[in-house]
């Protein structure tokens, strides 16, 4: 039988918020974000841990953000920077393992399964890593240690910041069967109340559901849970996994009936969408998906390449996807194809005429 994995999921604390205080100290004790201009759109892409006291959070418009906290700073990405930290932080990573599976510019995962460093301990491997990154980087991280990568994710946020914590094979299945489903990766607001309007509140409740009926209720995401309530992810740490896309999408507590009501939807998950891109480093793509989900469970995805990200190439996309079914929907997502090593140095412009200003 083989010893299970040791697997640490690292995330940086704040990242864009953490580099500009760092750099700057006269920000450390203000509400600060990184994000656009409040006045064209923007969105907050990260902010510290004083502007979350206030209610602020990534992929909040900066302008409602400004309205929950009157005080706040919001200053505009500086992407040269976040990737010049990000690659200091890579190196290291790069000497405790040669399995790391970047996730964004500020999170990754590392297999360091047999590595011999710090005696063999993936916990004091978690405690040198986070010591290098506040030393050499000058910002804080905190670390999750599990068996699997569900795990060491939930772990890493679990004392945050500035924190780590270990949860060990042995300790699995206690752990998990009190875990709020909230806890579980993917599983967001809506998801969240339609498992407690089943009466289902931990991951123990789960375990009392058969994998045919959480499948009837959750679609394939039903046969993740089924899993995960059981702290069971065998998926390795890939070191060669290329990001193909970046998307957002949204499941709405009532079904959106026809198409003018999806296309209401748009603009805040476009805002959404930006926010997701910044914080992967403005990658360039080469066009335009949408996705539907409609109330029957079917869905269908569109795609375009060669279009601006803006509202108008994803509604052209959104009409056609609606059309191919005419049906009320459950869930609307859209994303950007990202552009592969064979597309050449094209780079499509990220904002489109109208969107000039969503970036700040």
């Amino acid at each position: 039988m083989k010893p299970p994995r040791k697997i640490i999921h690292v995330d940086c604390d704040c990242f864009y918020a953490a580099i500009e205080m760092r750099d700057n100290p006269e920000l450390r004790d203000i509400p600060l974000a990184v994000g656009g201009r409040p006045d064209s759109r923007g969105v907050i892409s990260t902010c510290n841990y004083l502007a979350r006291r206030y209610g602020v959070h990534s992929a909040m418009s900066s302008a409602r953000a400004l309205r929950l906290c009157p005080a706040l700073r919001i200053l505009p990405p500086d992407m040269r920077r976040y990737r010049e930290a990000s690659q200091a932080i890579m190196g290291i990573y790069e000497r405790y393992t040669d399995l790391i599976e970047p996730l964004s510019l500020d999170e990754a995962y590392l297999d360091v399964s047999g590595q011999p460093h710090e005696q063999g301990s993936a916990t004091l491997m978690a405690e040198a890593i986070r010591r290098q990154i506040r030393e050499e980087v000058g910002i804080t991280a905190s670390a999750g240690i599990a068996p699997n990568k569900f795990l060491a994710k939930v772990a890493s946020d679990w004392n945050k910041p500035d924190g780590q914590f270990l949860i060990r094979p042995r300790d699995v299945d206690a752990f998990v069967a009190v875990l709020p489903v909230e806890k579980v990766h993917g599983v967001g607001r809506v998801t969240a109340a339609h498992l407690k309007e089943l009466g289902i509140h931990t991951c123990g409740d789960l375990r009392g559901w058969d994998r045919a009926d959480l499948l009837r209720h959750f679609g394939r995401f039903g046969e993740r849970l089924y899993d995960l309530a059981r702290g069971e992810d065998h998926r390795p740490v890939s070191t060669d996994r290329q990001r193909k896309s970046v998307s957002v999408e949204e499941t709405y507590p009532q079904d959106l009936p026809d198409l003018a009501a999806c296309m209401n939807k748009l603009p805040e998950l476009v805002q959404r969408l930006q926010a997701r891109l910044e914080r992967a480093g403005s990658p360039p793509f080469r066009g335009l998906s949408v996705k539907l989900k409609f109330a029957d469970f079917s869905q269908t995805t569109v795609e375009q390449t060669g279009l601006r990200l803006s509202a108008t190439g994803f509604a052209d996309l959104l009409g056609i996807a609606w059309r191919r079914a005419g049906k009320p929907v459950r869930l609307v997502g859209v994303g950007v194809r990202l552009a592969e090593d064979e597309d050449g140095p094209t780079q499509l412009t990220l904002f489109g005429p109208s969107e000039a200003g969503a970036a700040g």
